[in-house]
């Protein structure tokens, strides 16, 4: 496995599984997990066929896990979850960068609000599409670049403001017109990505701040500053969020921007387009 520390690595990736870790033994904040892994079960149910053996990629409460054991034709599901609990299911500890799968194992992959923390999206992709047996589906859902503005926004203000600079606090994610091309570099078939927003209100930014330590979606950037926001730059974060975002109710909207992925392993039957003719010149 590649060094995790490495100077250049974009996560912290010992953070990541410790904040999922922290998550999954508190187990409360699972309501978008759930909406979500209920839209990216939407999408596989107009697929007319089985898959026998799926892998269910950062299992997290393992809800999505269940989902797919429901479903018709399905024989096993392999649960892959970077940081399981002692004694507990998922299957196997994964993480979504370095995968530990033999190639051509799953007829299908889902991932539910996984894959945003790959640092190297592009690679993960190339691997999931290795894993993947020949007309295999991957089924994925990761957070897009409008997710939380309005926190990014309000930090980014509020740390200039009191302490004169700023420091990454909010991941980078994949906008949604990059999706499909990163699915066809990745050497996957039928490429399809399309994007659901959901907003979320809530009465302050603290209880915003409480709900994303819940989800494990708290900061895990290798070059984060070490240490909780200043009691002031907090103050005037919350101060500037309900400024500017605040609904009519004073309660304050967080936009979660959900990017789905839908691709094929290449297969001998799959359509292909007919070949351009040549011109002629002259």
């Amino acid at each position: 496995m590649p060094d995790e520390t490495h100077p250049t690595a974009l996560f912290d990736r010992r953070a990541w599984r410790l904040h999922r870790a922290r998550a999954r033994r508190a187990g409360t904040v699972d309501f978008l997990r759930h909406e979500v892994n209920d839209r990216l079960l939407d999408r596989l149910e107009v697929v007319n066929r089985a898959f026998p053996v799926a892998l269910d990629l950062g299992a997290a409460d393992l809800s999505l896990t269940r989902l797919l054991a429901q479903r018709p034709g399905t024989a096993r599901v392999v649960a892959a979850e970077p940081a399981p609990l002692t004694g507990a299911r998922p299957d196997i500890a994964a993480d979504p960068e370095f995968l530990p799968f033999c190639d051509a194992g799953f007829d299908l992959i889902a991932s539910s609000l996984a894959l945003h923390w790959a640092g190297d999206l592009p690679g993960a992709l190339v691997q999931l599409r290795r894993i993947l047996k020949p007309d295999g589906l991957l089924l994925a859902a990761l957070f897009g670049g409008q997710t939380l503005v309005e926190l990014r926004t309000v930090l980014f203000e509020a740390e200039l403001a009191e302490e004169g600079g700023v420091s990454p606090r909010v991941s980078p994610t994949i906008e949604l017109s990059d999706a499909a091309a990163l699915l066809q570099r990745a050497g996957f078939a039928m490429p399809v990505a399309d994007g659901e927003t959901i907003t979320v209100t809530y009465p302050d930014l603290l209880a915003l701040l409480r709900d994303l330590r819940g989800m494990g979606e708290t900061n895990a950037l290798a070059a984060r500053r070490r240490g909780f926001l200043r009691r002031a730059t907090l103050a005037r974060a919350a101060a500037i969020y309900a400024e500017r975002f605040a609904m009519p109710d004073g309660r304050i909207p967080a936009t979660f921007e959900v990017v789905f992925l839908t691709g094929w392993a290449p297969h001998p039957d799959h359509a292909k387009p007919r070949p351009r003719p040549r011109r002629r010149i002259g």
